[in-house]
């Protein structure tokens, strides 16, 4: 058999939005790979510019990180709508009508997704870290995550709000493996 042949027969099914279970469990292991991901890019960062100190230079490393975080977002939802914790979990990111995600799109999901943190690490800060403690402040962060979460459910299709906003969507994914 061809590889144009073989390639037709290998099918894909999308079969509707997965389960908040199963999207938030896929974001924990994306958070424990991004860990690698963030710690691999620090230690480059720190390397090329001889960084002496973790907080020297932390708006610049932040900014890096930013990049970083979001080349790697943008570069497998472009690829094929899937980061590794989605292809794991059998989740596929899509546009609203089903078609791949454009660059703009991809990159308009990704500061979208900031809302998953960015809030509930906006209240610590004016609250001072101090006052909240570390326990406080992981409180809070997994709150706003539960909450953010099951607010999915007022949606028609139950996708995230920032899915909304952005047009795209998850679906289950699993692909159809040929018969031998």
């Amino acid at each position: 058999m061809s590889t144009t042949a073989q390639t037709a027969t290998v099918a894909t099914s999308g079969s509707g939005t997965p389960s908040l279970r199963r999207r938030l469990a896929c974001l924990l292991y994306e958070s424990i790979l991004l860990f690698a991901v963030v710690a691999i890019a620090g230690l480059v960062f720190a390397l090329v510019f001889q960084q002496r100190h973790a907080l020297q230079w932390r708006g610049t490393v932040m900014a890096f990180l930013f990049v970083v975080l979001g080349l790697y977002f943008i570069w497998c939802w472009r690829r094929g709508g899937q980061t590794l914790a989605m292809q794991t979990w059998y989740i596929r990111l899509e546009t609203s009508t089903g078609a791949p995600l454009s660059n703009a799109r991809a990159f308009a999901r990704y500061v979208c997704g900031y809302v998953w943190v960015l809030p509930p690490l906006a209240l610590v800060a004016i609250n001072g870290l101090n006052e909240v403690g570390v326990g406080g402040a992981t409180a809070i962060l997994l709150a706003w995550v539960v909450g953010y979460g099951l607010a999915s459910r007022a949606h028609p299709q139950r996708q995230f709000w920032h899915d909304a906003l952005c047009g795209t969507r998850q679906v289950s994914f699993r692909p159809v493996r040929p018969k031998d």
